[in-house]
């Protein structure tokens, strides 16, 4: 973008863009709307819009949310969830222009930055809106006024190849990950190029010290971009090569050979994935089918992981969330509005790592 462009995009985003807190809860651009239909009436209005609701979903592979999209168009056979799946921290760049040249054709965000969603409500761009279920969802994880709201708990876990890594070299703990068995066989994600892994490390060396993370180092892993490719290549069965990481999740419930623990000692990172609809979406009663369906008891169910909603139980042998040991969900959130710090950490782990090398993981074929 010519530097001319930056500038006019800089100036309407200061003129578009303002603090709404003063406002007192007056007018439609801040009053807060509590869904009271069924899914079935809202169906109804969804297709009133038209038949294509435009979601863009945080990840890094490109059918990550292949599930979501046929589980909502079986149920809606009659409208298009148009899912576009990248890393976070390009949709949110992406976002920001186009609400700052009035060209949002985006409906609805589900995204791993976090700290944008307060912004977002404070600069008047998101919807108040609370979806059927919000009652339901644990307090720590929604905005008071229904402008977000956690969709889903994610979290890291240790994941290994059961067929190359004995049953008693199992990593329980991070300190695991430095025996000998794992000389040369870690998978693990650039910690400067996703905020969720860079806090992962953070909690770990809080914790272990920088000692750890030089006997890691020792260790010889495979750094990668993206979360999904540590498990990717575990799992492959045409390579030998890599047995196991802690950048990554599988589910609770994970297939063979892969298998799962989370640390007891050592504290690992969970959080819930926030959601919300632009105040100007073109379809935003599609958008708020989306989430409303997405936060019901049989939605939240078939995930197979932590559900955000407190009626809802965990999958068996699991506790609640906010029971979990080793674990704070609320804490990532509290990270992510620290930019000042997660720009230091990135360039502590970019001085020792080097920067991200690779294509990006929605391209390299992983």
């Amino acid at each position: 973008m010519h530097s001319s462009s930056v500038l006019f995009a800089a100036f309407l985003s200061t003129v578009c863009a303002y603090d709404t807190q003063l406002a007192f809860n007056a007018g439609s651009s801040t009053s807060v709307e509590v869904e009271n239909r069924t899914l079935d009436d809202i169906y109804q209005a969804a297709l009133a819009e038209g038949d294509t609701i435009t979601l863009w979903h945080g990840g890094d592979e490109k059918n990550q949310q292949d599930a979501l999209k046929k589980a909502f168009e079986t149920r809606f056979p009659k409208l298009t969830l148009n899912v576009t799946v990248d890393v976070s921290k390009y949709h949110d760049g992406k976002i920001d222009q186009q609400l700052a040249t009035g060209d949002l054709y985006v409906d609805s965000i589900i995204l791993q930055t976090l700290h944008d969603y307060p912004r977002w409500d404070e600069e008047g761009a998101l919807l108040r809106y609370k979806p059927l279920g919000f009652d339901k969802i644990y307090d720590a994880f929604k905005d008071v006024n229904g402008a977000y709201y956690g969709i889903g708990v994610f979290s890291w876990s240790n994941v290994w190849n059961t067929k190359r890594i004995q049953a008693e070299d199992a990593p329980n703990e991070f300190t695991d990950y430095l025996k000998p068995a794992f000389k040369d066989k870690l998978v693990l994600t650039y910690p400067n190029d996703d905020d969720a892994v860079l806090f992962a490390f953070d909690l770990i060396m809080q914790q272990y010290g920088i000692k750890w993370f030089d006997a890691l180092l020792k260790q010889n892993p495979c750094w990668v971009r993206g979360t999904g490719t540590p498990p990717a290549l575990i799992g492959s069965s045409n390579n030998t090569e890599y047995a196991a990481t802690f950048t990554a999740a599988v589910g609770l419930m994970p297939s063979a050979p892969l298998n799962i623990t989370f640390p007891r000692e050592g504290r690992f990172v969970t959080w819930d994935q926030n959601a919300a609809i632009f105040k100007d979406a073109k379809h935003k009663e599609g958008a708020k089918l989306l989430h409303s369906f997405m936060l019901s008891e049989d939605y939240q169910k078939a995930t197979g992981t932590w559900s955000v909603r407190k009626d809802v139980a965990s999958p068996a042998g699991y506790p609640d969330i906010m029971d979990m040991p080793g674990t704070d969900p609320t804490k990532f959130k509290e990270f992510m509005i620290d930019r000042a710090r997660v720009e230091r950490l990135r360039f502590f782990f970019e001085d020792r790592l080097g920067t991200p090398q690779g294509l990006s993981p929605l391209i390299d074929d992983l």
